[in-house]
């Protein structure tokens, strides 16, 4: 794939990540908070999960893209192996997910959250639509970023589709819980 249609892509799927979750924000707020079991996640939970992974990955992804190696054409992007196993894990599969454990300062459970957060959420959505236009410019396959995971990189391009295909999976999550 050129990198120009992935970075297209991320793009519109960070687009309709920001109207879901203004549509979010229409919800009372014992909607947003309901859950479904004591070990479950609300609709608000799912956004903070987002917004502490953005916190790590929207300032390492800009560092990469400032120091990365400049392009000057268009180059094709592919993922490796792992890298390509792991997004695609990401993504719901027959309105099913592959369960998950999040790493403890991740886990937003029983938090006290409100509307904010959602617009947190959007706002860090808004940055990222900005660092897709700033990637551009840079070659998605050779910048290397470090991930959640110690001693692990993932390609910039591979880093930016597991950013946004988590965050497409847990809004999925937020609107599929049981409405009580």
């Amino acid at each position: 794939m050129k990198q120009i249609e992935l970075i297209a892509d991320l793009k519109a799927r960070t687009s309709e990540l920001i109207k879901e979750a203004e549509a979010f924000k229409q919800l009372p707020a014992e909607r947003l908070n309901q859950k479904s079991s004591s070990t479950s996640w609300s609709v608000l939970e799912c956004l903070e999960h987002l917004n502490l992974y953005g916190d790590f990955y929207s300032p390492e992804i800009e560092s990469c893209i400032i120091d990365g190696e400049k392009i000057n054409q268009d180059p094709n992007f592919k993922s490796g192996w792992f890298g390509e196993k792991t997004v695609q894990d990401m993504l719901p599969k027959n309105d099913k997910v592959i369960k998950m454990s999040t790493f403890k300062d991740k886990n937003p459970i029983n938090s006290d959250l409100s509307i904010a957060t959602i617009d947190r959420f959007i706002k860090q959505q808004e940055g990222m639509l900005r660092l897709l236009d700033l990637a551009s410019s840079v070659h998605l396959e050779k910048v290397k970023t470090k991930i959640t995971l110690p001693l692990i990189k993932f390609k910039l391009g591979t880093t930016f589709r597991f950013v946004i295909y988590h965050n497409q999976r847990h809004l999925w999550q937020a609107n599929n819980l049981p409405k009580n």
